[in-house]
């Protein structure tokens, strides 16, 4: 296999590896973006990660003035959910988002860090989609006893579903352990499929409405498939940062709640155009091409809003997989929807 492709041992390792950190750090107190904010003076310039050539709901919060009197502070471009949460728990950043299980496990390990609103999900038009060759005969769960799933990180959610679906096929621990899950680059994904070098690839966006003009793969099933509509991933911030700017937390998730539901509204045709503006006003020579293929943000509650349901999922999934203690954490505690000015909650 190439060398961008990573085992999933390896890779397990380096993601607790990852979390384990974050919260060692954040026990020996949090570090510089969230310096002075015990002054009195609450922070209104958030530092924060972005993504290459897309648009996160923060950024077209702060496009539309939905977050009055803070401005964003753009560091650099994250990695991956598990690194932005990282950042922000550490104090790096002042709020970062990951897949909901990725807090989970940082929770766990003791950092003192709170979701306080979803960003991403999937629906019936953004979702996470798990691809075979047209003639493959990987038909069922059983099928992939032996076979090798490309995906973009281990021990998130492209895993956590695919755990589930081999779950629900009847598969034995013993059985899906003999699922072989790689890490392979996205934008490798379909190459690495259509070369055999793996049996199944995960898609979603571009990258999958791309791989699906070009023919010749079909779907074996989506997240959508397995759990309908839900969020699956929130911003997350430490709760000193909460506690000493409330004022400040209360207008970010607001308006970012109001980016969502603006998003939902407007024809897609006009937030396609929004986003575009945004990257080419940023100055960052990002490719605006891939923006086209925008559908939604996948976001299930209205503004955002988290439900307990969408952490115990990944509390038990981690519980039952022994990587997490099971008892050890209450969904309640991980989450507030004390700072969304949206509805009622």
């Amino acid at each position: 296999m190439p060398a961008a492709f990573t085992s999933k041992t390896t890779s397990r390792r380096q993601f607790l590896t990852l979390l384990g950190i974050s919260a060692a750090a954040v026990s020996c107190g949090t570090a510089t973006a969230n310096a002075g904010s015990g002054s009195g003076k609450q922070i209104t310039a958030l530092k924060y990660q972005g993504a290459v050539g897309a648009v996160t709901l923060p950024e077209l919060a702060a496009d539309l003035g939905f977050l009055s009197g803070l401005t964003l502070d753009w560091v650099g471009n994250t990695i991956s959910g598990p690194q932005d949460i990282q950042s922000a728990a550490t104090g790096q950043t002042h709020f970062g988002g990951a897949f909901n299980g990725a807090v989970v496990k940082l929770a766990a390990g003791k950092a003192p860090v709170k979701a306080v609103i979803s960003y991403y999900g999937s629906d019936k038009e953004t979702n996470l989609g798990y691809y075979v060759l047209e003639d493959s005969p990987i038909r069922s769960a059983r099928d992939l006893i032996g076979k090798k799933v490309g995906m973009n990180t281990l021990g998130a959610h492209a895993q956590a579903l695919l755990d589930i679906y081999l779950g629900r096929g009847g598969l034995s621990r013993a059985d899906s352990d003999k699922v072989e899950a790689l890490v392979v680059p996205p934008v490798n994904t379909e190459q690495a499929l259509r070369q055999k070098q793996i049996e199944v690839g995960v898609l979603s966006g571009v990258l999958r409405d791309k791989a699906l003009a070009a023919g010749g793969i079909r779907p074996l099933f989506s997240d959508f498939d397995l759990l309908g509509a839900f969020s699956g991933g929130t911003y997350v911030m430490t709760q000193r940062f909460i506690k000493e700017n409330p004022d400040t937390v209360r207008t970010f998730v607001t308006g970012v709640g109001k980016a969502i539901e603006w998003s939902r509204t407007t024809p897609r045709e006009q937030v396609i155009a929004r986003m575009t503006e945004i990257v080419k006003k940023r100055g960052r020579n990002e490719d605006t091409s891939t923006l086209q293929y925008w559908r939604s943000y996948g976001v299930a509650a209205p503004a955002g809003r988290i439900e307990g349901k969408e952490f115990q999922l990944w509390i038990d999934w981690l519980g039952d997989r022994g990587e997490v203690k099971k008892g050890q954490l209450k969904a309640a505690d991980l989450f507030t929807n004390e700072f969304n000015g949206n509805g009622k909650g």
